[in-house]
């Protein structure tokens, strides 16, 4: 186990529903020059068929964008840790004309992270009738996903996490985010006698997402502070069913740790909720934002189904 946390972080990232900043101040507008740049480099390409995934941009290209997008990242890093970006006009684009802007976005903000042991990149979250219960991920249900960190069960994890809407559901699927740093100093504060056993070592299913000769479930602590910044990993289904997965139980210590942490999470006081709108992109910090897509209904016509892209992100030095 490594060194605890025993002191709250009291700045903007320990936000809770009461104390965080105006939600018109999480949305970021990219109209205007940024997306005139977008725009123009989408006609250079004048159909190159090279994928969307092997477009590099550098280090300097795009600079409206890269000026619009700063205080972005700055909210990543150090401020609420997200941000909406508003929006890409869809009635404008193909879903591809869009994923390439998102793209470019991503790699503006971040460096792209493989999403599974194919390699993807740009990774499609729809419902396609799998089961979580048979080794489905939530990303391919209609399920509600519950609050999670993604990529928990990985060897390593992705700083941030992208969202792209294309289509929405007919009903539900809402995002709701949760400050982990909140949670932590809530634990800290009224529910000590659990929180070592959350710097402890868990189990995760890692969803099939392994070589052969690895093992099928990373061993990691809920909890890490490396001395400057606070690291969390958690989805409480991985973590029951990794336990499970190599016949090691869960101890009392810890089912009351993640016991605990589950009734702080469903408590409203530190949620907030929205809902995501075509063309609009979502990027969160993942390393202590946990988030959440509630349960949704489809449209009947698969063409107008509800469709979102991810991205995971590192985050450059």
């Amino acid at each position: 186990m490594g060194e605890v946390l025993n002191s709250a972080l009291a700045d903007e990232r320990a936000w809770t529903a009461e104390t965080i900043d105006s939600a018109d101040a999480w949305y970021t507008s990219i109209i205007g020059d940024c997306m005139d740049e977008l725009d123009n480099f989408l006609r250079s390409r004048n159909g190159d068929p090279e994928a969307t995934t092997e477009i590099r941009i550098g280090d300097t290209g795009f600079p409206n964008c890269r000026k619009t997008l700063a205080p972005v990242l700055a909210d990543l890093r150090t401020g609420r840790g997200f941000d909406i970006l508003d929006r890409l006009p869809m009635e404008r684009y193909t879903a591809d004309e869009a994923q390439v802007m998102y793209w470019v976005i991503g790699q503006i903000l971040g460096l792209p992270f493989e999403q599974d042991i194919k390699g993807s990149l740009l990774y499609d979250v729809k419902d396609t009738g799998q089961d979580v219960k048979e080794g489905a991920r939530f990303s391919v249900t209609n399920a509600e996903s519950s609050f999670h960190t993604d990529g928990a069960f990985n060897p390593d994890v992705p700083d941030m996490v992208g969202l792209l809407c294309l289509q929405t559901a007919k009903s539900g699927g809402e995002s709701q985010l949760i400050s982990g740093v909140a949670l932590h100093n809530e634990i800290l504060s009224n529910h000590m006698d659990v929180l070592e056993n959350l710097y402890g070592t868990f189990c995760l299913d890692r969803r099939g997402q392994f070589l052969e000769g690895e093992s099928p479930v990373t061993e990691t602590p809920i909890f890490h502070w490396d001395g400057q910044e606070l690291w969390f990993r958690y989805l409480h289904y991985y973590i029951q069913v990794g336990h499970e997965l190599i016949d090691r139980p869960l101890t009392s210590q810890q089912r009351a740790a993640m016991n605990a942490m589950e009734e702080l999470i469903h408590q409203k006081k530190f949620q907030i909720e929205f809902s995501l709108e075509q063309g609009q992109m979502m990027f969160t910090n993942n390393r202590w934002i946990l988030h959440n897509r509630t349960a949704f209904e489809d449209h009947q016509d698969v063409a107008s189904r509800r469709h979102y892209v991810r991205l995971w992100l590192s985050m450059r030095n």
